[in-house]
């Protein structure tokens, strides 16, 4: 699956509970026409196409960005001139859940006011290879078990499972209160991008075992709140979403060996993965999807 290359140590900046906080209304929450949709991990890549597409796709809906820096995301800054009334952009660190209670006050009042649920929550951000940090198949890095390393499995579950759980721990409130209000759906949907080599099922070449541990851990967290969310009967489903091989960042240094006609562009991939979304029944919590809407083996 393909996401975003990030620099080690500055993946995202900011708090989950002062975004909660300022989506949260002190009254009842506020029912959107067009839903609200919060996307984490915006500034390019596949995340950033999330958020292009949704305000574009949808007129009325609106959307909260987040982001490692948003003065540095240009495109995103752009999005923002295009639509600034219903684009807000937010910081959002993933590895540091002490910042959580730090609340940037400005966004936070500003927030409050408008938004009191969601309805989406598109967790995009993730890593597959760090220059000199986390490589899975480049210069003989984990091709074999005798050049895996601790720090790089850490890492890669820290952003890639823990990080998108966290954010699902602090928005529950927010995804149940919406549902799937102003929307055509009866559910809020909860979107985590997977991929397909997290699959163990799947699983025939071997390698990448830091990218492939991460992505099967946050597939078993995913079902395992999934089972929950369906036991206290919330309106809220999850999903998990391979895109396939998205022409990104990430996946530039791994394009080489990639079928023809199977490297998507971001706009092909994410209009995919918002049908699947936009069609989601409650039916459908806790499945794991490709971006055909073939269901994957766990």
């Amino acid at each position: 699956m393909m996401l975003l290359l990030l620099n080690h140590r500055a993946f995202m900046a900011a708090p989950l509970r002062s975004i909660k906080r300022a989506l949260s209304s002190t009254s009842s929450a506020l029912k959107w026409e067009g839903g609200v949709s919060m996307v984490q991990g915006a500034s390019r890549g596949i995340g950033l196409e999330f958020v292009k597409q949704l305000l574009k796709k949808n007129e009325k809906g609106h959307v909260i960005a987040t982001c490692r820096y948003p003065d540095g995301a240009t495109s995103l800054r752009d999005l923002k001139n295009e639509f600034p009334k219903r684009l807000n952009i937010l910081q959002l660190d993933l590895t540091i859940e002490s910042t959580i209670e730090k609340v940037q006050r400005a966004s936070a009042s500003s927030i409050r006011e408008r938004y009191g649920s969601l309805n989406l929550l598109i967790n995009a951000s993730g890593i597959l290879s760090i220059p000199n940090v986390l490589q899975p198949a480049e210069a003989s890095t984990e091709t074999t078990l005798t050049k895996v390393q601790k720090s790089s499995l850490l890492l890669a579950y820290e952003v890639n499972a823990v990080g998108p759980i966290l954010v699902i721990k602090h928005m529950w409130p927010l995804l149940k209160a919406g549902g799937g209000s102003g929307t055509e759906r009866d559910v809020a949907v909860v979107a985590n991008l997977s991929a397909r080599v997290g699959s163990i099922g799947d699983n025939r070449l071997g390698g990448w075992h830091s990218y492939r541990s991460s992505k099967a851990a946050l597939n078993q967290l995913t079902k395992t709140v999934s089972v929950e969310f369906g036991q206290k009967k919330d309106p809220v489903i999850c999903l998990l979403l391979h895109p396939g091989t998205v022409d990104t960042d990430l996946s530039r240094p791994f394009q080489r060996n990639v079928p023809e006609g199977k490297l998507f562009t971001k706009e092909f991939s994410v209009n995919k993965l918002l049908s699947i979304i936009n069609n989601a029944k409650s039916h459908d919590n806790g499945k794991f999807f490709a971006w055909d809407g073939q269901e994957i083996p766990w």
